[in-house]
């Protein structure tokens, strides 16, 4: 089994979608959809477990070797990606299935073809491919932002495809041109290439550009950004609560890209260009975060704020940075999907009031501290995961040039955050409106779906606190796997003089 195992998280949600496909009876499709889900939380932990021992695990489609074949490549940072996907995925999939599902048709095939386009995209080695897995995400994303239907998500929707439509032209004519003058698309064989004489060194770095400024359009990079908060906080509680991944994809992308090929053979093209715009995403996020009048809305500026931050390591081409960054990532990613899961529960007990930051019916106890403890994360507060990662992230940027700015920017957004949340917390959760709404009043009990997926989402900040050690040092040995080329290169090409012999040979 261990031979097969890099292809089975894109294989146990795409065989889920066609079961789910033959039958259109809900209670069918939800018990397949959290049955795979599921199991690929279990299927994702053991193999973070097996890409733990160092190795490359390299997947040859058709036993088409690299670079002629499509690979999928397995090292402890796609697996650990693929296991936060996993984790993300069935905590949205138990709240969407307490009825959220019903609001239209569909949304379980889909559901899983977007997970089919997520882990695709974190596993393979081959660029066209990534476009390929790009695609299959992007086309269920278009889906399952409109699902439930109305005004907003028709109009974020639009935009959306739009902005998705340009970036997808561009990432083709990246392709083109790569191909055109390197001969090749697997990334491996792209880092090697890169390191011989005889291409156009001109032409590979308006490909490399064009490739990294799709990447960002998907990470959310000021001023590619515009569209994010208005169509993640459009979007349902589950839905917006998967979405928080897919920026994480753009920037999982700039640095594998970067420290694979970038860093070898063209190591300015990020410079300090990359530092000053993920600076001006974090600032412009954390006025967002300001200005959100509703928790949800909040929740979406906080993904951008995170993407922003995340954008600093790749400028640095530091293994200690992108460490920082790959502990920074979980945290800030299940913290976001958490928001947007309390948003959408908050909201149905609130009646009209919804999670609009206004006086209105109070919620239960444990949703005021779900919370606290999730806003004490997302502010960075001792001594929950968020003020772990921060400290990482601030520490590993102290030497760097831009270091004073980067601490200036990001200690400053996250007093706004502060701020923001306190204000707003008070609003929300103990200012209760006189006399009260009938219609909250009134209220059903929340579904124990959504209120167990929603926990488990919060009590990430907590349990990441506890467990910072070993998940700290995983992200050490992931970020220090990332930035050894060469190993990657052998890897998945084999012996370096094979490898020259097989590429000369095209």
């Amino acid at each position: 089994m261990n031979t097969h195992a890099p292809i089975l998280p894109i294989l146990i949600p795409f065989a889920a979608a066609l079961l789910q496909m033959v039958s259109e009876r809900l209670a069918f499709q939800r018990a397949v959809g959290l049955l795979a889900s599921g199991l690929l939380v279990v299927l994702t932990a053991w193999l973070t477990l097996l890409a733990d021992d160092g190795l490359l695990r390299v997947y040859a489609l058709g036993d088409w070797p690299a670079p002629f074949g499509i690979v999928l490549v397995v090292d402890r940072l796609a697996a650990g990606m693929t296991l936060l996907t996993a984790v993300l995925a069935f905590a949205a999939l138990l709240y969407a299935s307490s009825g959220f599902d019903a609001r239209g048709r569909h949304f379980h095939p889909l559901f899983q073809l977007q997970l089919v386009g997520l882990t695709g995209a974190f596993l393979t080695g081959d660029l066209f491919n990534l476009f390929v897995f790009f695609e299959v995400m992007l086309l269920a994303s278009y889906t399952l932002l409109a699902h439930g239907g109305g005004l907003a998500r028709t109009r974020a929707g639009i935009s959306y495809v739009v902005l998705n439509l340009i970036g997808s032209a561009l990432f083709l004519i990246a392709l083109g041109l790569l191909y055109g003058t390197l001969g090749t698309l697997n990334l491996a064989d792209l880092a090697h290439r890169l390191t011989l004489p005889g291409h156009d060194q001109a032409l590979a770095r308006l490909a490399f550009a064009l490739l990294i400024a799709v990447f960002l359009l998907k990470a959310g990079l000021l001023p590619l950004s515009f569209w994010l908060p208005h169509t993640y906080s459009a979007a349902g509680a589950p839905v917006a609560a998967l979405f928080a991944i897919m920026t994480k994809v753009g920037i999982v992308a700039v640095l594998r890209v970067q420290a694979v090929a970038l860093t070898p053979a063209i190591p300015d093209l990020l410079d300090t260009w990359l530092t000053t715009l993920a600076l001006a995403t974090v600032v412009f996020a954390a006025l967002g975060v300001l200005a959100a009048d509703r928790l949800r809305t909040l929740a979406a500026w906080l993904v951008l704020l995170s993407a922003g931050a995340l954008l600093l390591a790749p400028a640095q081409a530091s293994a200690q940075v992108d460490a920082a960054a790959l502990f920074y990532l979980v945290q800030s990613t299940l913290a976001a999907a958490a928001c947007f899961l309390l948003a959408g529960v908050i909201a149905e007990r609130r009646g009209d009031a919804a999670d609009r930051f206004r006086a209105g019916p109070l919620p239960a106890t444990w949703l005021k501290v779900a919370f606290l403890i999730l806003a004490a994360t997302v502010a960075g507060l001792p001594p929950f995961a968020g003020f772990l990662g921060k400290l990482m992230l601030l520490t590993r940027l102290r030497e760097v040039a831009a270091g004073p700015a980067i601490w200036l920017a990001l200690l400053t957004s996250g007093f706004i955050v502060m701020i923001a949340l306190a204000r707003n917390g008070c609003l929300l959760i103990w200012k209760q409106e006189t006399p009260v709404e009938p219609r909250a009043a009134a209220a059903t009990p929340i579904a124990w779906q959504r209120a167990t997926a929603t926990l488990l989402l919060v009590a990430a900040g907590p349990l990441l606190a506890i467990g910072v050690r070993p998940l700290a040092d995983y992200a050490a040995r992931a970020a220090s796997q990332l930035h050894a080329p060469g190993a990657y290169v052998a890897g998945v090409l084999g012996p370096t003089p094979a490898a020259i012999g097989r590429t000369e040979a095209r």
